[in-house]
This record gives structure tokens, C-alpha cells and sequence, in this order.
């Protein structure tokens, strides 16, 4: 029986230029980068970008890893932070972009769900602010407990429950209001 080698494992022998491991980090923790990088962003096409870029960079990130926390996550502090960029510099180019468009793409994506409860969800997260969805991203996409999205938007346990209260209360007042 063969053990995986763990996350720290891979990070040292890539840092001593093992590509082999490096690899293996890479296909390991790929899928995570590019769901959160989505779950985030809202469009594939941008998703599928970041998770590339962000695996482009990494071998120059991972020496910043410094083992505070857990691999994954540094990892997911990486991909928030680079999301957050991306965004930015999307709200510069364009002010009229909508963050959660492609439609086509969400519906061949999503296909089992319904054409409208794929618009309702694009509104009210198109509604939410960026740090509301990245709290959303962490907390139900990644399954994450507030904790844990603390510590990876480098905020207080408390913060992250509020803006899961709030969250609650936003989408609950947006249901009310699409049944009048």
C-alpha cells in the first residue's frame, strides 16, 4: 500500500525545483483553485483564467508558504487575493461589466437546474458585495466552517458570521420580494 505524500511534502521537494512534486501539488489542489476561482468570479471562461494564472505563479508564491496554516488554506488566501484583484481590475476597465453574466455558459455549465433559478441566483449574488460572495464562496461553496473562512480572509470568526447573517437576511428579503 502506497502513502500520498502530504501537502508539505510536495511544497519542500518543490521548492528544492522537484517538478515531479510540484506537479502533484498542482493536479492535487487544481480542481479546488479553479471551483473557488468560479464560485467567486461566477464565469468559467474567468475561472479557467485565474486557476492558470494562479498555477503559473505558484511556484514563485510557494515561498511564501510558511506553514502557519494549513496548504489549502494559503491556497485558498491565494486564489480570495487573486480574485480580488481580478475583480478590481475588471471594475476599472469596465463599471458596466456584470460580474455574474455569461449566460450560455452558466446554462450548458448547469443545465439540470432551471432557467430561473439560475437568474435568481445571479441576481442576488450579483446583489451581494464582493466580500458578501467571497464569504458565500468560502462558507457554502467550500463547505468551510466560519472558522476556517476567518482564517483564510484573514478575518474575525465573528465577522464571518455576521456576513453569513447577513447574507441570510439579504436573500431572504429578495425571496419575499420576487413573491409579491
Amino acid at each position: 500500500m502506497r502513502m500520498e505524500p502530504s501537502d508539505i511534502s510536495l511544497v519542500e521537494r518543490a521548492l528544492r525545483a522537484d517538478a515531479d512534486a510540484f506537479g502533484e501539488l498542482v493536479a492535487r489542489h487544481y480542481e479546488r483553485i479553479y471551483r473557488l476561482s468560479y464560485r467567486v468570479l461566477g464565469i468559467q471562461a474567468e475561472a479557467e483564467d485565474l486557476a492558470q494564472d494562479i498555477c503559473a505563479a505558484l511556484p514563485g508564491k510557494l515561498k511564501g508558504f510558511r506553514r502557519e496554516s494549513l496548504f489549502t488554506t494559503w491556497l485558498h488566501r491565494i486564489v480570495i487575493n487573486a480574485a480580488r484583484d481580478r475583480l478590481r481590475r475588471q471594475a476599472t476597465q469596465t463599471r458596466t461589466a456584470n460580474a455574474w453574466g455569461d449566460v450560455e455558459t452558466m446554462r450548458r455549465a448547469e443545465a439540470a437546474e432551471s432557467a430561473a433559478a439560475q437568474a435568481w441566483l445571479r441576481r442576488a449574488m450579483a446583489a451581494l458585495t464582493p466580500e458578501l460572495r467571497e464569504t458565500v464562496a468560502l462558507v457554502l461553496g467550500e463547505e468551510m466552517t466560519h472558522a476556517e473562512a476567518a482564517e483564510v480572509l484573514q478575518l474575525s470568526e465573528g465577522t464571518v458570521s455576521w456576513r453569513m447573517s447577513e447574507v441570510r437576511k439579504r436573500l431572504r428579503t429578495m425571496a419575499e420580494e420576487d413573491k409579491v
